[in-house]
């Protein structure tokens, strides 16, 4: 029985390390198994003869001189290894051939008068040696030949006289050992260590000589690995485990590298899990230090598939095969998580959950969520107790706590086994109607913003819209694992949330009063608000129940900034669907669209609140005077609010258009922004805005460009997007003041040179920089077209307006025109946009100067495009019936374009 013990760890390390003064602290039996390799160590001659390595020898000498197994291990050294090693050569060649007999053997010689013990036992130490060396070989031939069964204890394990008698197993130790020590070119040590796996008392000689060779730690155990079976089966893993776990427990450190080592070749399973839990219970490791649950949990949910699919199968296989390798493992691993279960929950107070096991509860539960969903494994009734008992606790209001909650309503869907019995489902869903009473609380202390309130409203929402693969995608998601969740095992969850816990009405009242999200933006992780305000939109429940939400989705606007929050664009997308296209079921649920009024306070705390017109002050005091929006905060550090309301008026206006049959079919008036309120924004600077920074905005500028393009052709122009895209500014800030450019200006005629510096130094700085000199640039357009004036200067002219055109081209055409015009010096910018021929009434020597002439040209071409699309809408709107209330093709509503541009120019032109 002492030969089975293995070796103890302090002599594999002091032999490992070659630290004496350590072995000779060591008893007698303690040094025992390393015999052979102190008796060679004290024996043969060091290369190093320094006096440290002599002092080494004699302390080894005189560690092993009292000892009389010695003498015989000495006599092993005395052997003439080089006629040996021509004999074992010999023998491997016969061997080799198939088919031979013990007695053929040329180290053992005719045995055919005894036994092969008793000769052993009467001869010296010279003829024991090969007669170990012939029975090895021959049971190597044995296996090779492919005679023995993997499953078959019978047939794996190998009859041998020598190896069956436990009375000579210290002794044929010693003997392997130095063989293998003086023939290293002929036996090799993992050859022997296989053949060693068959015999009686193999594994603890295995050990006994990887202690002799403590270099050979890592080979034989990642031999002992690669060459076992990928699931313990058979026969041959047992030992196999067995002879690993001696050499691990003589080497404990090195335990969980072999258990990595069975991860990284997916083999053994079960090793690994035998592994982890000696190394915890050797080194007394706490239930909440040692690292079981990270190590299961990071095989189920790591990235490799590979892994993933190794240890699923084992628990799998495990379930079914009773009182086998991997059924036993898998019981212990059981045994294990349900201490840890019990550690947890032993140590909260009627059920409130302390700070310092939150992680670890969330942790665990996660992973028993991973063992249902992606091993398939069945709770028993115990850890069915144990897991809705740790499931419903309270934790306190932290991140944690969120998380764990998070957790534990997603694991309620996910293991639906859990709510099986009537105490479990009463128990889960009084913890369900707790979240939903501390659920403001909880965010408020915590400080997280996407916390389980909106999982809450999101799952009711869909479990009301029947979206049940949401749901799945949903808790998948939080779980941060694919999970398989069949509809009809959430049948009674649905009834509980749809039923007992949340009404649609009562979701859409409780959403509205959700607090916006702050700094919304795509960086932000996990369920927001935002998505339960959109899955409420797409199924109309806020019409239904006749729910203000426009306040709300105007709120989370203004308060959005950059990268774009992927949700927001679906958003707008749905509640402009919602304001215009009514519910097939009841077509008076619909939503209220935003006011011009709104929009133009956003604008207003921007950067072009100065540009808008003079109606500012009147905006400001309607708000003011409107206590609705005293709380709405725009966040004038990120043009999204504003890109997103461009987004909002242009999908407004195409819906509308759109739908403008059924609209005057069913005689439904919907609200219209004005053109002039359109004609206020800064639509070219938002779109180039969003064009530059596509990395924020990547969601959001193609559908915006399309749109533009249909309803504002004049700001898309190939010409405007040519110049725009060579425009290669070499910002230098620099201070320009109102009164130097009204003086360069003032003298293009005089001292050109003056004029020219500051046009270059105009060039030099962001188009929105130099805004706010644009009506006095402007208004001393008409000095530009004097014969006297450099041609140079005028090309620096046109090339500092189009470079304001890149921000309010509506207001530069006006100013420009009333410039250029003579007799109309009040046009407005309608008029500019849709009346072509009031452009052609310019000063005459604009056609003379080409820089001028490709200014009001650039101005032309914009506003026929501008005219037609205007038109064309106009008639999309009120000529979309005839007379008789027939809808007019395409072909015959391009006549009517036509005619309609000819009328209006002829009668301008009257």
């Amino acid at each position: 029985m002492t030969f089975k013990k293995g070796v103890d760890p302090k002599v594999f390390r002091a032999i490992q390390h070659v630290n004496v003064e350590e072995l000779a602290k060591c008893s007698e039996h303690e040094i025992r198994p390393v015999l052979p390799c102190l008796v060679r160590m004290g024996l043969i001659s060091p290369l190093d003869t320094s006096r440290k390595c002599m002092n080494m020898k004699m302390t080894i000498l005189t560690i092993v001189s009292g000892m009389e197994l010695v003498n015989s291990i000495v006599a092993l050294l005395s052997i003439d290894f080089h006629k040996l090693e021509i004999d074992v050569k010999k023998e491997q060649q016969l061997r080799q051939k198939g088919n031979t007999l013990l007695n053929d053997s040329i180290l053992i010689g005719n045995l055919s008068n005894t036994s092969m013990a008793l000769e052993y036992e009467r001869s010296d130490m010279t003829r024991r040696l090969s007669i170990l060396l012939g029975e090895l070989l021959f049971i190597q031939s044995q296996i090779q030949d492919g005679t023995e069964s993997t499953s078959d204890r019978e047939t794996y394990m190998k009859s041998s006289e020598l190896f069956d008698n436990d009375i000579f197993a210290e002794e044929l130790s010693d003997i392997i050992c130095i063989a293998l020590a003086e023939l290293p070119t002929t036996l090799n040590i993992c050859t022997i260590v296989e053949t060693l796996l068959h015999v009686h008392n193999g594994p603890s000689i295995i050990c006994r000589i990887v202690a002799n060779f403590p270099d050979s730690f890592k080979e034989v155990t990642t031999y002992l690995i690669q060459t076992g079976e990928k699931q313990e089966e058979s026969i041959s893993s047992i030992i196999r485990i067995n002879a690993i776990s001696l050499i691990c427990k003589m080497n404990p450190h090195q335990a969980l590298s072999i258990r990595s080592k069975c991860v990284e070749l997916c083999r053994m399973p079960a090793l690994a899990i035998t592994l982890s839990m000696e190394h915890n219970n050797k080194n007394d490791i706490c239930d909440l230090e040692s690292d079981m649950v990270a190590f299961i949990s990071g095989l189920l949910l790591g990235n490799d598939q590979a892994i993933r699919n190794w240890i699923a199968l084992f628990i799998r296989t495990g379930q079914k095969r009773k009182g086998e390798v991997s059924s036993n493992a898998l019981q212990q691993l059981r045994e294990e998580l349900q201490r840890r279960l019990l550690h947890i929950i032993n140590a909260s107070s009627e059920g409130e959950l302390p700070d310092i096991m939150v992680v670890q509860a969330s942790a665990l539960l996660r992973l028993f969520c991973a063992l249902r969903g992606i091993a398939a494994i069945k709770f028993q009734d115990e850890e069915v107790n144990l897991i809705v008992q740790l499931l419903t606790s309270h934790p306190n209001p932290t991140p944690a706590g969120v998380r764990f909650v998070s957790i534990g309503l997603c694991m309620l869907i996910a293991c639906p086994s859990l709510i099986l019995l009537p105490e479990h489902e009463r128990r889960s869903i009084e913890w369900v109607q707790w979240l939903v009473k501390e659920e403001a609380y909880f965010e408020s202390t915590s400080g997280v913003t996407a916390s389980f309130g909106e999982m809450l409203l999101l799952m009711a929402i869909h479990f009301h819209s029947n979206q049940l693969s949401a749901i799945c995608d949903l808790v998948c998601s939080t779980l941060g694992m694919k999970i398989a969740i069949r509809n009809n095992n959430m049948t009674r969850m649905k009834q509980v949330f749809t039923q007992e816990i949340f009404s649609e009405q009562v979701v859409t009242a409780h959403a509205v009063k959700v607090p916006v999200t702050n700094s919304l933006n795509a960086n932000m992780t996990g369920f927001l608000p935002i998505h339960c305000i959109h899955q409420l939109l797409k199924s109309r429940a806020f019409a239904k129940h006749n729910v203000n939400i426009k306040k709300w989705i105007y709120k989370q606007i203004c308060t959005s900034v950059s990268p774009l929050h992927p949700v927001l664009r679906m958003l707008i997308e749905v509640y402009v669907n919602s304001i215009i296209v009514p519910n097939a079921k009841n077509t008076e649920y619909t939503n209220k669209p935003l006011t011009e009024n709104e929009i133009r306070k956003v604008f207003q705390s921007s950067i072009f609140g100065q540009y808008f017109d003079q109606k500012q002050s009147i905006f400001n005091m309607e708000f003011d005077l409107n206590s609705e929006y005293q709380d709405v905060v725009v966040d004038n550090t990120s043009l999204t609010p504003q890109l997103l309301l461009l987004y909002y008026l242009l999908l407004y206006e195409d819906c509308r258009l759109n739908n403008a049959h059924t609209l005057a079919v069913s005689g439904r008036k919907i609200k219209k922004y004005t053109p002039e309120f359109m004609s206020e924004l800064p639509i070219k600077y938002l779109l180039h805005h969003a064009q530059k920074d596509q990395s924020s905005y990547s969601g959001l500028f193609g559908p915006l460009l399309k749109l533009l393009a249909t309803h504002f052709p004049h700001l898309t122009l190939v010409e405007d997007w040519l110049d725009d895209m060579a425009i290669h500014t070499e910002y230098k800030p620099t201070h320009i003041t109102e009164l130097s450019v009204v003086e360069a200006l003032g003298e293009t005629e005089t001292n050109p040179l003056k004029c020219a510096k500051l046009l270059q130094l105009l060039l030099k700085q962001e188009a929105i920089d130099i805004w706010p000199f644009v009506e006095i640039f402007a208004q001393n357009s008409r000095r530009f077209l004097d014969d006297n004036v450099p041609r140079y200067l005028q090309d620096l002219y046109k090339d500092v307006w189009f470079r304001l055109n890149t921000v309010l081209p509506r207001r530069l055409w006006v100013l420009t025109v009333n410039s250029l015009v003579d007799d109309f010096s009040n046009l407005t910018r309608i008029d500019v946009a849709e009346d072509p021929l009031q452009i052609m009434r310019c000063d005459e020597r604009v056609f003379r100067c080409a820089p001028m002439y490709a200014i009001v040209l650039r101005v032309l071409r914009a506003s026929l495009a501008s005219s037609r699309s205007q038109l064309m809408q106009h008639l999309q709107s009120n000529l979309k019936l005839d007379y008789s209330g027939q809808v007019v093709n395409e072909s015959d509503r391009e006549d009517m374009c036509r005619a309609c541009i000819a009328a209006q120019a002829s009668k301008t032109s009257e």
